[in-house]
């Protein structure tokens, strides 16, 4: 017997109502027209996965439900599971709702729920207990099954794993193979981080293996909600092996993954293994929710197994960031970007993966793009302004200016030395003292950043237009910025991504650059940002000021982050660890290096707090409102620092 399925990634907003709607009903007519009878949509789909505490309001399950509804008849001929939230015995359950050719079948509820990381489900729902099944009162009274179920549609039975269900070691699986389950939905909004794909890739074969069934993975697309982005990836398994995948990332709404299954085989493979227990007898299964369904007549289909290899990072990087900012702008109905281009290695990066996100959704979406973005006209979409003091340098100032030209940015050159002196000349006068760089080095180099902080705003707001704030997070770490100067901004797109491999994936730009229209896009003029050495220019020229000279080496730097944060090692292990890591470097300067990353972390904590929304690009970054909490006060490691 053999199934046409279907896999939809969706490009959600929380609580946007109509267009949720409008996206999943343009999502359901694309798989009828593809000839699918059974498809996922992803987890929470109807209210956004991302609603944060909306959830815990009435109006927003209601109308969920009431959406659910509506969309009813645009499931004719068909069996479509739709993700949203249900309020039931005074608990908030994340369900995923079965309809078979306009009627609503039952509810299968979430077992496990994602309380690490990112993720704060157990904030809002409840996990439902294996093996329990109970009715569900509708708005209009109707009474629905919900919990633990199967669904026999038509002589096929289908189960499910909702996205976390399937990381966890006791996977719900196992249980559906005894029940006799042939299909297998998992309907997920799983985050996008470096290196996931293959992850979710393994986990989605080894499933259609080990349980006997067809297994079909969807999931959501694009920056849902602000600060994470979905990849989109869509699969779809049987026997042990992936035979379709979806592309990943992409600016469209919708994106439809389809391929046809052999239920048959599934079932003989289990009948095949001696390990295989069922659950006997069948007519006892509480949870089994049963209906008629004519299962359409599908051609036998031949797969060739995909044997997708790993992807370089560095298009990971590219892609990922240039879909959070498209969605990030069009969604928070801004007319452009606005970028304080310094020259330097962090602004270089960021209006270069402006200028990719452009050719990119220009190359997948063509006449489209205009109906996205507010303007075709990459001038009128991104504004760059070099801003100088008299610290600033020629070879800075000429790297703006020729990396703004080569990319069709419109730049300005700001002069805010004037601004600069005026400062420093009235905060003398006040302070009743000259001030100097031997005695006030932090003093000075901070107002240089601050002053050029309300120039650029101003230009914002007079194209009401994303400010963007270029903070990376190998700076967050140690708070190496000046907060309401460098950190000015409304969202920070780099600063889920450490310095050095931002270095390296510049170096990759300006020589290889990203596959688009079927050719290689470097950006050459990135040769003048990639030759200098990282540097504030917030102290005179004479005083050769580098970031590395002010911190460590960076690739340190991240090291230390990686081991004292994500590992949490002690100051004392951490030691330990440069010393096999970094022999070459004398055991006095690796003490030094210790000591001031345990100092500047624990004292730089209320920066993190205020630092711009940034995209999360790993399970492992220092965003204290997604990820990684700490005190804003505390002991600072004094105890064990001095103990070195």
């Amino acid at each position: 017997m053999n199934l046409r399925l279907a896999a939809v990634a969706l490009n959600q907003t929380p609580l946007d109502w109509p267009g949720n709607e409008a996206r999943i009903r343009a999502a359901l007519n694309e798989t009828r027209a593809g000839g699918a009878s059974l498809v996922c949509l992803p987890e929470l789909c109807l209210t956004g996965y991302g609603c944060e505490d909306a959830f815990f309001a009435p109006a927003t399950w209601e109308r969920a439900w009431q959406m659910l509804c509506d969309l009813l008849p645009d499931t004719r001929g068909m069996i479509v599971a739709f993700g949203l939230p249900v309020f039931h015995q005074r608990a908030l359950f994340n369900v995923s709702a079965v309809v078979a050719d306009g009627k609503l079948l039952g509810l299968a509820a979430k077992k496990n729920l994602a309380g690490d990381g990112i993720h704060y489900e157990p904030r809002w729902f409840k996990p439902w207990p294996g093996g329990v099944q109970d009715e569900f009162t509708a708005l209009d009274g109707t009474r629905i099954p919900i919990g633990d179920l199967v669904f026999e549609t038509g002589g096929v039975k289908l189960g499910f794993e909702i996205c976390e269900d399937a990381w966890v070691a006791d996977r719900p699986g196992a249980r559906l193979a005894a029940r006799g389950v042939d299909v297998i939905l998992n309907p997920s909004a799983s985050h996008f981080a470096f290196g996931k794909a293959g992850i979710r890739r393994r986990f989605v074969a080894e499933g259609s293996r080990a349980f006997g069934a067809a297994y079909v993975y969807s999931n959501l697309l694009g920056n849902e909600a602000g600060r994470v982005i979905y990849d989109g990836q869509l699969l779809i398994a049987e026997g042990g092996n992936v035979i379709a995948e979806s592309a990943r990332f992409g600016f469209t709404d919708h994106r439809v993954l389809a391929a046809t299954v052999d239920i048959t085989a599934g079932r003989l493979a289990m009948a095949r293994s001696a390990s295989h227990r069922p659950a006997l007898p069948v007519a006892s299964d509480p949870g089994l929710v049963t209906t008629d369904f004519a299962w359409p007549e599908v051609a036998v289909a031949i797969h060739h197994h995909l044997l997708a290899g790993p992807e370089e990072k560095t298009v990971e990087f590219t892609r990922a960031v240039t879909l959070g900012l498209f969605d990030y702008l069009r969604k928070s109905r801004s007319s452009g970007y606005v970028v304080s281009l310094s020259g330097g290695a962090d602004s270089a990066a960021v209006v270069c993966l402006i200028r990719l996100m452009f050719e990119l959704a220009r190359e997948e979406l063509g006449d489209d793009l205009g109906g996205k973005l507010a303007t075709t006209d990459f001038g009128e979409l991104l504004l760059t302004a070099y801003q100088a003091t008299e610290h600033s340098g020629d070879v800075t100032r000429e790297a703006a200016r020729l990396l703004a030209a080569e990319i069709g940015a419109t730049h300005r050159e700001l002069d805010v030395s004037a601004l600069h002196r005026g400062y420093v000349a009235m905060i003398e006068q006040a302070y009743g003292t000259p001030l100097n760089w031997t005695d006030h080095d932090i003093p000075l180099q901070n107002i240089q950043a601050r002053v050029r902080s309300p120039g650029i705003w101003m230009l914002a707001n007079l194209r009401n237009a994303l400010l963007l704030s270029t903070s990376n997070r190998s700076e967050a770490a140690v708070g190496y910025a000046t907060m309401d100067g460098d950190t000015s901004g409304g969202l920070a797109p780099v600063s889920g991504i450490d310095k050095a491999f931002l270095r390296e994936w510049l170096r990759w730009l300006e020589t290889a650059g990203p596959v688009i229209g079927g050719e290689r896009r470097p950006i050459p003029a990135l040769s003048t940002v990639n030759v200098q050495q990282p540097t504030a220019e917030l102290r005179p020229g004479e005083q050769g000021q580098t970031d590395e000279g002010d911190l460590m080496p960076y690739p340190v730097l991240d090291f230390i982050e990686r081991s004292a944060i994500r590992d949490r090692k002690s100051p004392r292990e951490l030691l330990d660890l440069l010393e096999i890591a970094f022999p070459g470097h004398p055991e006095g300067t690796r003490r030094q290096w210790t000591r001031r990353f345990f100092t500047l972390w624990s004292r730089n904590q209320w920066k993190r707090e205020r630092y711009a929304p940034g995209f999360h690009l790993d399970d492992e970054n220092l965003d204290p409102k997604t990820w990684c909490r700490w005190p804003i006060l505390s002991g600072g490691f004094q105890e064990e620092l001095e103990a070195l």
